[in-house]
């Protein structure tokens, strides 16, 4: 296996820089940030600290929404989602750390309209990466990543945040 490090913190500082001209853009004044366990957390408690924002940030564990549970299993570090500001009528922004087939996304909007219908929700990434299975995309975006075939990329941290990119060998 090879291994290469991308630079998290020039992706995260676009991503910061680039939600705040989205939020301009829409004219979002209140947005409830909520991260996607874990490295979404990570990213949305950072972006939280950069947009001031006041309401602590939410975290969703999508573990039993995602469409592939029965063929996974449990993981065994699920955890409860915790949402401690109300989601109903708030403009939402989801945070996860790598976008690539949709599948977590989906599982996660699913899980937020239980808690709620929200005004809106925009999806910020840290990474986009080709690959989608469904119809998603990124409203904001870190940078974006075409990775080969059996490659795959992983965000570590919290701090510092770091990504791997590894590939294995057949």
């Amino acid at each position: 296996m090879t291994n290469a490090t991308l630079d998290a913190e020039i992706l995260l500082e676009n991503l910061c820089r680039d939600t705040q001209a989205h939020l301009q853009e829409r004219a979002i004044e209140q947005p409830y940030l909520i991260g996607i366990r874990t490295g979404g957390v990570w990213l949305a408690e950072r972006l939280a600290k950069h947009l001031g924002l006041e309401d602590p940030v939410g975290v969703l564990d999508i573990s039993f929404y995602r469409d592939d549970f029965t063929q996974l299993g449990l993981n065994p570090k699920v955890g409860a989602s915790m949402l401690p500001a109300p989601t109903e009528g708030r403009d939402i922004l989801l945070v996860d750390d790598v976008l690539m087939t949709g599948r977590t996304i989906r599982a996660a909007m699913n899980e937020l309209f239980d808690f709620g219908r929200p005004k809106s929700i925009s999806l910020l990434t840290l990474l986009d990466v080709h690959g989608r299975e469904l119809p998603i995309h990124a409203d904001v975006t870190g940078g974006r990543l075409t990775l080969a075939p059996g490659e795959q990329v992983k965000l570590d941290g919290p701090e510092p945040l770091s990504l791997t990119l590894s590939h294995r060998e057949q």
